[in-house]
């Protein structure tokens, strides 16, 4: 029998990392956390990282009452996306980040500024509802989305993700 030589382990620089983010749509608007870097003004989707011991629906409640200070109902999975911070135009400011992002499509339960925004992140200035058919007009990401949020329904019935289940 021959023994391969076993490879040492290298740690990555960062932790794979799971995100979740909301899909709240309304009357042909997205709601967005509205955030400024080097680059200028951007959009994104409110959510954020995943905690130990949190599944993913109790991770986008979270982080929207953090972010859009608003309780939501958590709806299906809509769409998984794979971020590598290397492959995109901040690769050189985002060091080393690898992201799972689940979305989830999203109701809200009240108006977005109902309770006290905490935890938002650092480049985050506000909340906004931006016309989903204008949306390749601004900065939003990620832009892959645009298209499919357009062909979205209003609450999708669809369901992908079973939770922390048996």
């Amino acid at each position: 029998m021959i023994k391969k030589k076993q490879q040492p382990y290298i740690m990555p620089k960062k932790p794979l990392r799971n995100s979740a983010k909301a899909i709240i749509i309304r009357d042909n608007l997205i709601l967005c956390t509205y955030n400024r870097d080097l680059l200028g003004d951007f959009y994104i989707l409110p959510g954020g990282g995943q905690e130990h011991g949190e599944t993913l629906v109790q991770a986008v409640y979270r982080e929207c009452l953090e972010e859009i200070g608003a309780k939501i109902k958590v709806g299906n999975l809509m769409f998984v996306r794979e971020y590598i911070s290397a492959n995109h135009e901040l690769a050189e400011f985002d060091d080393g980040i690898h992201q799972i992002e689940f979305m989830f499509a999203c109701e809200l339960l009240e108006e977005p500024g109902t309770r006290s925004s905490e935890n938002i992140d650092a480049m985050q200035i506000g909340v906004e509802w931006l016309p989903v058919d204008r949306l390749e007009e601004m900065r939003f990401y990620p832009k892959a989305l645009v298209a499919r949020i357009r062909a979205l329904p209003a609450f999708s019935s669809t369901s992908i993700y079973l939770g922390d289940t048996l």
